[in-house]
């Protein structure tokens, strides 16, 4: 990762875009982790329901993980960060 080699200046506009973005990034990883805190409360109650709940659970890590890729992106772009 390389970092810029000058000061980085962002506008109070880039700003809020970045600050908009980690909240909606925070709001979209607590409901998908609030989706893995229930299917593992359900299971708990009712293990017949395994079956159904596994793939819930299964689609939360790639969904948190895309989440913060884009996240990421947006914020080394806005910074001025590029990688190898």
């Amino acid at each position: 990762m390389a970092l810029p080699s000058e000061p980085v200046t962002l506008s109070v506009q880039q700003v809020e875009e970045l600050n908009k973005s980690l909240a909606t990034l925070r709001h979209d990883v607590n409901g998908d982790l609030a989706l893995v805190v229930a299917s593992a409360e359900l299971i708990k109650l009712n293990p017949a329901l395994i079956p159904r709940m596994l793939n819930t659970l299964m689609e939360q890590a790639p969904k948190i993980r895309a989440k913060m890729d884009k996240f990421s992106a947006d914020f080394e772009k806005a910074l001025g960060i590029t990688r190898p």
